[in-house]
């Protein structure tokens, strides 16, 4: 018995080297692409872009949006921590469920279905984020889909009963074990801190994702950890299951040890997620002149074989207080910081956000242009793939599971 397809996507720019294509979707699955397909409800895009649903990879919806309760004024890493620390003590699940919702909106209606969240699990939050994080993940389901990382932001070492909150939080659900080395008192510290958040692993068998070597002064060890991070990944075999973000020492060290950083990261298998936005927001600020720019240029990292990614890690808060929750804003901003022009370059940006992301969550198997894979999808404004971040186009409709959840209310326009 032949069975109707949900929907039919027409004229799609999938390729800038090759014709328009057809997708054909079946019961939420890419079922073929091909010319002149048909049957069940027909969306003709016109020669528009069609990729697969942008990732973030590394993002905090838990405490985004309190800048304007509390800003940042001296814009520092300290400042930040300081800040964020005073506003988590008084934390309700209600508040930051509601902020955390209004951020997952944000994505999706710029073509984000799929995120990795990283809520602050600490003595001071305690698990309220992390349960709204829980709880939205159940309200969203069939909307967006939410890796949950239970995230050490105040250290383990150093602050008493954060080992049992984060303990806890896998017990109930975490499906990462997060780690934040770099914000103990010592270096000995920071390595306990590795070794603790492995063993968790280990234990609860979850893969790991390190906020790691987030400081401008190479010579403290406690921000060149990803050393003794690819020791342990490779001595416990936990290869293609480490990601380290943000690593903005390794933009400020000798190109030498870079490169030999990089071949170490390669056979370790470990992922990085630069942050370009706070990255290039905290990054420098003690530089009183050649003021770094403090973000990892992704074409070292490429060319090593080490799979890299980029998000948007924080919204509107003490360490960016700007964002809308939009990857195409953030790449656009990443390859004027990097400087990358090219038509390979753009490409190398949206595998980012796309394929790259999806190594890292581990979910390449079902997810992807291809039959078979998960309908998640986004129609973009634009006509060629290699404008997609010099245009930021229009999300026209977002699509999950075969399912259209968001058409973008200015889609008439582009009659004009």
């Amino acid at each position: 018995m032949t069975t109707s397809s949900d929907l039919v996507l027409k004229n799609c720019r999938v390729d800038d080297s090759k014709p328009l294509v057809d997708i054909e979707i079946k019961d939420g699955k890419i079922a073929k692409l091909g010319a002149n397909l048909g049957g069940g409800r027909i969306l003709d895009v016109g020669g528009d872009v069609v990729v697969p649903t942008f990732i973030e990879s590394h993002i905090h919806p838990d405490k985004a949006l309190l800048e304007r309760i509390k800003p940042n004024v001296e814009g520092t890493l300290a400042g930040a921590l300081r800040i964020t620390g005073e506003l988590k003590r008084s934390f309700v699940q209600e508040e930051v469920t509601s902020r955390a919702r209004q951020v997952l909106k944000m994505l999706i209606s710029n073509g984000t279905t799929i995120a990795r969240v990283h809520p602050d699990t600490d003595p001071l939050a305690g698990l309220t984020g992390f349960k709204s994080m829980l709880a939205l993940k159940d309200e969203y389901e069939g909307l967006i889909d939410l890796q949950i990382v239970a995230f050490p932001q105040e250290g383990l070492v150093k602050f008493p009963g954060a080992y049992e909150v984060i303990e806890e939080a896998l017990k109930l659900g975490a499906d990462v074990v997060g780690g934040c080395p770099y914000n103990e008192n010592r270096f000995e510290d920071t390595k306990k801190h590795i070794d603790l958040v492995f063993g968790l692993a280990k234990k609860y068998s979850k893969d790991l994702d390190f906020h790691a070597d987030f400081g401008d002064d190479i010579n403290d060890l406690r921000s060149r950890a990803i050393d003794y991070i690819i020791e342990k990944t490779i001595n416990e075999g936990y290869q293609g299951r480490v990601t380290v973000g943000h690593m903005i020492t390794l933009a400020s060290v000798d190109p030498s040890v870079l490169e030999t950083t990089i071949g170490k990261m390669k056979e370790a298998r470990i992922n990085v997620v630069p942050l370009p936005a706070t990255d290039l927001y905290m990054g420098g600020r003690s530089d009183r002149s050649r003021v770094r720019r403090a973000v990892l240029n992704p074409v070292p990292f490429v060319k090593g074989g080490v799979n890299i990614a980029f998000s948007s890690n924080n919204i509107r808060n003490a360490f960016t207080p700007f964002g809308k929750g939009d990857l195409l804003l953030i790449g656009s901003l990443y390859e004027h910081v990097a400087q990358l022009g090219s038509i390979i370059d753009q490409k190398m940006l949206l595998d980012m956000i796309t394929y790259n992301a999806a190594r890292i969550l581990r979910i390449e198997n079902s997810y992807g242009l291809e039959p078979g894979k998960n309908a998640d999808l986004v129609v973009l404004g634009t006509k060629a793939i290699s404008d997609v971040f010099l245009d930021i186009p229009v999300r026209r409709y977002v699509i999950k599971r075969g399912k259209i959840i968001y058409r973008s209310e200015f889609i008439e326009m582009r009659n004009f």
